[in-house]
């Protein structure tokens, strides 16, 4: 039975980086003889904020010394800022600063979110000879496609204020005048051209400028080490926390998959862990609020996050056997699978591996007779495979996009200015550049946990555009929760390097991904597909022109056309669980 203790803090200690920058570093120990197995934090966010102080205080307790460190030019640190730039050799060091201070005992594990956890990933990849383990929250796997980009398109919102806050030398003081209301967020978001935003603000942005001049996956991304082309060189075990509204959640199962199919070695493939709970980006304040945008997923949902990192730590850095390693290392919430028969339900499910074994990908198709436009339209879905029929028309009209409503965003806990979760959709679905593609009512649950994909055979009238998917849940008393979603930039629809425009008019083949999920659709419910062509603000608006990127000023309108007929099948494929 492990005790705990009290704690005691040394601030601002030098942490010094191979070149010579310092490194500001509060210390948490506990309130015994150590040395002691050490939690690296490290963090561009504040080294003496919360959530991290309070985690701290937990950690300590238990026995372990945290180090919680600004990075490279933040806050209290030396040197020069630049996202991503300087983490591998910064991590580096501070593990090897860690595991050779008199109060540490040389096994150095790290925890972190979002940014933060890219510093672990790092920290893998580097193999310093004293980290232990890794428990990353809610991390990524490469920062072109999960992070500034998806599909090909611009997470605007997301960016806009995070490097908004970040671009102050040492501070988040950038978000006085940069951002000085959410509010004003609602017309700059409508600023074009897209490259002089911050100037719009009334701060310059170099980095701003260069995220949007790179638009395609360059050596510029590569040179920024992307986490998921070192999963080769990971030699530690790495539990890794996600959920499923939260704007990182693929990156979270990719770098699970990543490292158990190519880790350096066997133990390290063999010891990889993950759980995704039903929750956006602050997994429910750690996994304490049940409560997902507009869904209360019930009991079910709690999960005391800090304890799961507690038992992971003592088992790699302090030995005890508390059995987490027999435990089947993939945990994730069913959504909609629980005792009660709304949607706001769910259960813990625990597999061997993800995907899960005795997942079958399996086709429902688009169908309709030319007037799927809206949730009172004709669209439909089913497993029967299209014949002759004629295709959907709707117009994107990127002075009148389509609204976030909810989904894999960030970071606002409210409605404003950008709503994460799951959100009732019905609103959404009422507007004709919507179309609208519902099933028959279910006879019997349906179980889909998985990567959800959409198979899309469209035109267009412009030489670029966007197509934009959700996978809903339907319920008998009418809310349509959002489950998973994507968007595919057209250009970039046969390579991420080369992009290259479509001939208007012409049918292309679109794969979308919709990242992943688990639900269970139950009896009684429906399945339905939106579709459309803008998401905003959380991605930008494609200006249908087809000239480079952020540098429109002028807005054309798209007509769009899709096709789902015997030569164009159109179809989602579900992830469907054949086997408890």
């Amino acid at each position: 039975m492990r005790t705990e203790t009290g704690f005691r803090m040394k601030y601002n200690l030098k942490a010094p980086m191979r070149d010579g920058v310092a490194i500001s570093t509060d210390l948490y120990l506990p309130d015994a003889h150590g040395p002691f197995p050490v939690i690296l934090i490290r963090t561009p966010y504040s080294n003496n904020a919360e959530p991290r102080v309070r985690m701290a205080m937990d950690f300590a307790r238990r026995g372990y010394a945290v180090a919680i460190q600004d990075c490279r030019g933040r806050w209290d640190s030396q040197g020069e800022w630049y996202p991503f730039k300087h983490e591998i050799s910064d991590t580096c060091d501070a593990v090897e600063w860690c595991g050779t201070q008199p109060w540490s005992n040389g096994k150095v594990g790290m925890t972190g979110a979002s940014y933060e956890a890219a510093a672990l990933l790092y920290a893998a990849t580097g193999r310093p000879r004293h980290l232990v383990c890794l428990a990353p929250r809610v991390g990524y796997s490469n920062y072109f496609h999960n992070w500034a980009y998806t599909g090909g398109a611009f997470q605007l919102g997301f960016n806009y204020r995070w490097l908004g806050m970040q671009m102050h030398a040492h501070t988040n003081q950038a978000l006085y005048p940069w951002l000085p209301e959410e509010n004003r967020l609602e017309s700059l978001w409508w600023t074009l051209p897209l490259v002089d935003m911050a100037e719009a603000a009334g701060r310059e942005n170099p980095i701003w400028r260069e995220w949007l001049a790179h638009s395609r996956y360059d050596d510029y991304w590569r040179g920024l080490s992307p986490v998921d082309e070192g999963y080769h060189r990971v030699e530690v075990p790495i539990y890794g926390f996600g959920g499923w509204y939260d704007i990182f959640c693929q990156g979270t199962l990719n770098n699970y998959m990543g490292v158990k199919a190519g880790g350096a070695t066997p133990q390290a493939r063999a010891s990889q862990k993950v759980l995704i709970g039903p929750w956006i980006h602050n997994l429910g304040d750690q996994g304490r609020i049940a409560k997902t945008g507009d869904v209360d997923f019930g009991p079910e949902a709690h999960l005391d996050l800090i304890q799961e990192y507690l038992r992971w730590f003592d088992f790699w850095l302090q030995g005890i056997d508390n059995g987490i390693m027999q435990e089947p290392p993939v945990k994730v919430f069913v959504m909609g699978d629980g005792r009660g028969a709304g949607i706001g339900t769910g259960r813990w499910r625990e597999a061997p591996d993800w995907p899960i074994p005795g997942t079958v990908d399996t086709p429902y198709y688009l169908h309709s007779r030319g007037n799927a436009n809206t949730s009172f339209g004709d669209g439909a879905l089913s497993k029967e495979t299209p014949a002759a029929e004629s295709p959907d028309h709707f117009t994107y009209d990127p002075h009148n996009p389509v609204p976030t409503v909810g989904g894999s965003t960030c970071c606002s806990e409210d409605q404003t200015p950008i709503s994460m979760g799951p959100r009732d959709q019905r609103w959404v679905e009422l507007r004709p550049d919507v179309l609208v593609y519902t099933s028959g009512i279910l006879e019997e649950d349906l179980e889909v946990i998985g990567s959800v994909k959409l198979v899309l055979y469209a035109s267009s009238s412009a030489p670029d555009t966007d197509f934009t998917a959700k996978l809903v849940d339907v319920s008998p008393n009418g809310f349509c929760m959002n489950v998973a979603q994507g968007i595919l930039r057209a250009r970039f629809r046969e390579s991420w390097e080369e992009p290259s425009l479509i001939r208007p008019e012409d049918v292309y083949r679109y794969e979308l991904d919709l990242w992943s999920t688990a639900v269970r659709f139950r009896k009684g419910h429906r399945i339905r597909v939106d579709l459309t062509s803008s998401n905003f603000p959380q991605f930008d608006r494609n200006p249908n022109t087809g000239r480079p990127f952020g540098q429109d000023s002028v807005l054309a309108v798209a007509h769009q056309e899709v096709h789902h007929d015997r030569v164009h099948p159109s179809h989602i494929l579900l992830p469907v669980i054949t086997r408890e």
